[in-house]
């Protein structure tokens, strides 16, 4: 009988060491890690994100694959809205690791994809009357669908900073941002400033065109272009209309009908004249490059202040890269003159006629965003003159050609009241659209650069 009694003393004394030691070892458990995750697989935990609940992963999940689904035949998927992000963030993924990846130089904006963003457009495409013109704000045309307004470009593996008027502002107190180049250039400009503005009539802005030359020429119907100064920064936002990035003179002054001359290699005038007042330039060229607009404007190609005679030149595109390659060399030939410039060249942006082109019935009526796909994986931009030309300067490529490839939808097409009738304008792009990115880039860039100089 004693003996039984010590063998089962001897076994609670075992069981209450037992239970003593798991619950140490369950306390120190709790103390280090939460009790859901002490108990899960190691591979469980990085499935785990800090950013959302596992009802919005969900969401983002089916989200997605609905995307997937009617992409190509569902037009009406542009009225979700995007999963909100939740406000329980972690100090690793949150506002810290935000400007990280903002002031990261190795980003590659034009590297990623379009997504669904219903706080967009940035501003009314039906009040910016002050700066936009009716030709390309869709809105006051017969166009029905603004689906393509919907839309953000989100750079893959970064985060690019979110256009803020404010910022843009004081980022460019006491700077001039100049757009030189042809129509898409002056979308860009547009663009930028209904942007500053919100779309809505500003008496913060004074025209200072006199300033740079750019006034009503005689007998002329508009000026070479515009500049406007916000005074609250004396911020100054500029256009000049330069088709083909090279420097233009009559032949014969004295002859009305003359033909002018068109100096691939030297700049044009303006840029030689007040390159020293500007502190951001983005250049682009591209869709004046052919035999009909040369024979239309009775441009004559003249290289080394003489009628070209080479015959490699004598091809349009050889003589479109070769210009390229001249203003690029010029602007970085500048610089050390005037280190406070930030240079770019814009890449082309992409035509989407099918069929035809903008005179033999070429058309572009999807209205389907993002049909022919919604991310871009390339490294390398798909305007390889361009990215070539800038390469070893200190001109930045602003590259904007293969993200706009994936937007066909967003042209003005054939919804023009006064274009005749069957043709389509698939060169130019509806505002607010596809151009207001190009600007979102461009900010990024700035900021950029500020953070760096700062």
């Amino acid at each position: 009988m004693k003996a039984g009694f010590s063998i089962f003393k001897s076994t609670a004394f075992s069981l209450l060491l037992v239970v003593l030691v798991c619950a140490t070892v369950l306390v120190w458990a709790w103390q280090r890690t939460p009790l859901l995750t002490a108990f899960l697989p190691p591979n469980s935990l990085l499935q785990l994100s800090p950013e959302t609940s596992t009802g919005l992963v969900e969401a983002e999940v089916k989200h997605d694959q609905k995307m997937e689904t009617n992409l190509k035949t569902d037009v009406q998927i542009m009225e979700f809205a995007p999963p909100e992000r939740s406000e329980n963030t972690s100090s690793t993924t949150g506002k810290e690791q935000y400007n990280e990846n903002v002031n990261d130089q190795g980003c590659n904006y034009a590297k990623g994809k379009w997504v669904l963003d219903n706080s967009r457009p940035l501003y009314s495409g039906f009040h910016c009357n002050q700066w936009l013109s009716h030709m390309w704000a869709c809105r006051l045309m017969q166009r029905k669908d603004f689906a393509y307004e919907k839309l953000r470009w989100q750079p893959k593996n970064c985060q690019m900073e979110e256009f803020e008027v404010s910022k843009f502002l004081e980022r460019m107190r006491d700077k001039t941002l100049a757009f030189v180049g042809d129509s898409l250039g002056r979308q860009q400009f547009q663009s930028l400033m209904c942007m500053i503005t919100g779309g809505k009539e500003s008496h913060d802005v004074k025209d200072v065109g006199k300033e740079y030359g750019l006034v009503m020429p005689h007998g002329g119907t508009r000026p070479n272009g515009w500049a406007y100064r916000f005074s609250s920064t004396n911020t100054t936002v500029l256009y000049y209309w330069s088709t083909c990035l090279c420097d233009l003179e009559p032949i014969n002054t004295t002859n009305p009908e003359t033909d002018y001359a068109m100096h691939l290699d030297r700049p044009p005038g303006f840029l030689r004249q007040f390159l020293h007042k500007l502190d951001v330039l983005v250049l682009n060229t591209g869709h004046h490059w052919n035999r009909g607009k040369l024979k239309a404007n009775r441009w004559v190609m003249y290289v080394g202040g003489m009628p070209n005679t080479n015959r490699r030149l004598a091809m349009i595109g050889d003589a479109k890269n070769f210009t390229i390659h001249s203003i690029v060399n010029w602007v970085n030939s500048q610089l050390p003159k005037h280190p406070h410039l930030k240079a770019f060249y814009r890449s082309i942006s992409p035509r989407h006629f099918v069929n035809g082109d903008w005179n033999t019935g070429g058309s572009c009526d999807n209205t389907t965003p993002m049909s022919i796909g919604m991310e871009v994986l390339q490294d390398e931009s798909s305007d390889y003159s361009a990215g070539n030309a800038v390469k070893g300067t200190g001109v930045k490529l602003l590259d904007i050609t293969a993200l706009s490839q994936l937007r066909d939808e967003g042209h003005i097409s054939h919804y023009r009241t006064t274009a005749a009738k069957g043709v389509h304008d698939c060169l130019h792009w509806c505002l607010p659209g596809v151009p207001d990115t190009w600007n979102e880039i461009l900010f990024a860039h700035i900021s950029a650069t500020s953070v760096i100089n700062s």
